[in-house]
C-alpha cells in the first residue's frame, strides 16, 4: 500500500511561549485519515504545536506546510478551562454555532440546520437537553455538548486537546466512540491525551514529544520504555534548567 502524501507538515518548527521555547525543531507529518495522539510530559509544548497548528500561536522558526487545507477545513476544541461557561446560552445554541463557518455568525440556523444539531445532540447522547443552559451542565456534559457541536461542523481535521481530562469513565468511551466514528469518515484526527493505555487501545498512531521530538509513528514502536523515559528525562532537564535560572536570577 502506498502511503499517502502527507495533509500536514511540519518541517523544523520552534515556537516559543512566554519566551521560552516550547515546541522545539519538530519535523514530521500527519497523513490524511490518521488517528494520531499526542503524548508527553506536562509543558512538553503539545497545546502550543495545537494551537500554532490552528494558526492562533505564530511559529518562531520553520513552517508548516498544509498542502492545500485551509483553517476553516479545521476544528479546534481547547481544554475546557479555556472555554467561558459563564455566558447564558443553551445547548442547542452552543451546538449551532458549529455551523457558523458555513453560514457567518448573525444569519439565521435554518430548519435543516436545527435537524443536524438535534442529530448531534443524540448521538453524543444529550437528546432532550436542547433548552438547558450550559452553565448547569457536569463537566462530561458540556464536553458532550462540544463534541455535538465538532459534529455538527463537520471539519476534515479535527484537534482535540485534553478532551478526556476531568471527564468519568462512561462519558469518555462514549467520546471515543464518536472519534472512531469521524476516523471511519476519513476525517484527521490529532488528540492530546495522558492516558497511556488509552492511547495504546484506541489510536494507531503517536506523536511522543518533550518539546523536542521523541517518537512519532506506529504508537506500538513510539511508546517504548525507552522514549518514555527519554521524555521524562528530557523534561527533568528543563525543570532543573529553569530552577538554576530562578536562582541566577535572585528570583524564586
Amino acid at each position: 500500500m502506498t502511503r499517502r502524501p502527507p495533509l500536514i507538515e511540519i518541517n523544523d518548527l520552534t515556537v516559543a511561549y512566554e519566551r521560552q521555547p516550547a515546541v522545539h525543531h519538530l519535523t514530521g507529518s500527519f497523513a490524511p485519515g490518521s488517528l494520531t495522539a499526542i503524548a508527553g510530559p506536562n509543558g512538553a509544548g503539545k497545546s502550543t504545536l495545537l494551537k500554532t497548528l490552528v494558526g492562533l500561536i505564530r511559529p518562531s522558526e520553520g513552517h508548516i506546510n498544509m498542502n492545500g487545507l485551509r483553517r476553516r477545513q479545521m476544528a479546534y476544541l481547547p481544554q475546557q478551562a479555556e472555554i467561558d461557561r459563564g455566558f447564558p446560552i443553551s445547548v442547542a445554541d452552543t451546538v449551532a454555532l458549529g455551523h457558523w463557518q458555513n453560514i457567518g455568525i448573525w444569519r439565521a440556523v435554518t430548519g435543516p440546520r436545527w435537524k443536524s444539531v438535534a442529530d448531534a445532540l443524540e448521538k453524543v447522547g444529550l437528546k432532550g437537553f436542547e433548552n438547558h443552559p450550559i452553565a448547569k451542565l457536569s463537566v462530561g456534559q458540556f464536553q458532550r455538548v462540544l463534541f455535538a457541536r465538532l459534529l455538527v461542523q463537520d471539519a476534515a481535521v479535527i484537534l482535540l486537546d485534553e478532551p478526556f481530562a476531568a471527564i468519568d469513565e462512561r462519558t469518555t468511551a462514549d467520546l471515543m466512540k464518536i472519534i472512531h466514528y469521524w476516523h471511519d469518515n476519513g476525517r484527521t484526527i490529532i488528540a492530546i491525551l495522558h492516558d497511556m493505555d488509552e492511547i495504546k487501545s484506541s489510536f494507531p498512531e503517536t506523536l511522543l514529544m518533550a518539546r523536542e521530538l521523541v517518537g512519532w509513528g506506529p504508537t506500538e514502536a513510539v511508546l517504548t520504555e525507552k522514549n518514555l523515559y527519554r521524555a521524562r528525562a528530557l523534561s527533568d532537564n528543563w525543570a532543573e534548567a529553569n530552577r538554576h535560572h530562578h536562582h541566577h536570577d535572585g528570583t524564586i
